[in-house]
């Protein structure tokens, strides 16, 4: 297989939670240590997946001490790892699991840079120490991330069939307001069938909330795009924005689970309701929003500099 675009049956990743559980906010020391540790645990005793990385404050202290209260329900973990070389990724996976009293990653998300991703796009090296990590069951799978400024190497990569076997799938930004893989990778991603794992559910609140309040959208694009979107939204006839976020994500029979970040209980609740007995939004109503992010892709996404999305 090489570049006449054979596709796969999108089975795997097919045991994550079609919700899971971001862990982001967990590191905010604004927030009560305890506090974090209880919705850590019910979002834990819901027996949905986690995401989560050393990066996030202390985050895998929070997780430690919710799952020593329960060894027994400790939830498969999404972890970011990388960067540079496959021995980072080796040290950064021990980073991550060390912590949290644990042996293995189920799920390793991949973030390469530097030399990692030009061997990647290229078919160096890299898919050797790649496997070898999966054979010794450090991670026991890999999900390659994405992001508009990276989307050419994976691009590269699949055209060139180097990923099979060794990526089980795709994760990045896919929401009402920012599908953060380019137009051609997108659309090679849906032709190959390709699992994908899409993150931030909310865009970051609701749809009105960042149109309106002034500050609420952490970026002016996403303000922007909230005006092209809550009339979408509106025309849809659902009340709740989680729901149709939900809902959007799991529109693309390739997605697999969206990832959602929370320190509220009250919030963690509406994503696991919304998870539940999900309907993928009308035909028209995600045309409409996709019609939107194809035009965004070409307009400013594949053009802006890393990180300033």
């Amino acid at each position: 297989m090489c570049s006449d675009q054979t596709t796969r049956p999108a089975d795997q990743l097919d045991d994550l939670s079609p919700y899971v559980y971001g862990t982001t906010r967990l590191g905010d020391e604004d927030i009560p240590f305890e506090d974090r540790v209880h919705i850590a645990r019910t979002a834990a005793n819901a027996g949905v997946w986690f995401h989560t990385s050393h990066t996030y404050g202390n985050a895998l202290q929070v997780l430690r001490a919710a799952f020593d209260q329960d060894r027994s329900r400790i939830p498969s973990l999404i972890v970011k790892i990388g960067w540079d070389s496959v021995q980072e990724v080796r040290d950064m996976t021990r980073q991550n699991l060390e912590p949290l009293g644990l042996e293995s990653l189920d799920l390793g998300q991949l973030c390469m840079g530097g030399p990692l991703a030009e061997e990647f796009a290229n078919g160096g090296p890299c898919y050797e120490g790649l496997a070898r990590i999966k054979e010794e069951g450090l991670v026991k799978r890999f999900v390659l991330e994405v992001f508009p400024w990276t989307s050419d190497a994976p691009l590269k990569a699949l055209k060139g069939g180097y990923p099979e076997g060794i990526i089980d799938g795709y994760i990045f930004y896919l929401n009402p307001l920012q599908r953060f893989a380019s137009n051609e990778l997108w659309n090679l991603l849906q032709e190959r069938n390709e699992p994908i794992v899409a993150m931030r559910t909310v865009a970051g609140g609701p749809v009105h909330h960042l149109r309106d309040i002034p500050g609420a959208a952490w970026m002016e694009y996403l303000q922007k795009r909230a005006v092209e979107v809550a009339p979408i939204f509106e025309r849809s006839g659902i009340s709740s924005w989680t729901e149709f976020c939900v809902r959007f994500a799991h529109s693309f029979p390739q997605v697999r689970a969206t990832v959602g970040a929370t320190a509220r209980l009250g919030h963690l609740e509406e994503f696991l309701t919304a998870a539940r007995d999900i309907e993928p939004l009308p035909d028209e109503i995600r045309e409409a929003i996709t019609s939107l992010q194809t035009r965004w892709s070409d307009e400013m996404d594949i053009h802006a500099e890393p990180w300033t999305m």
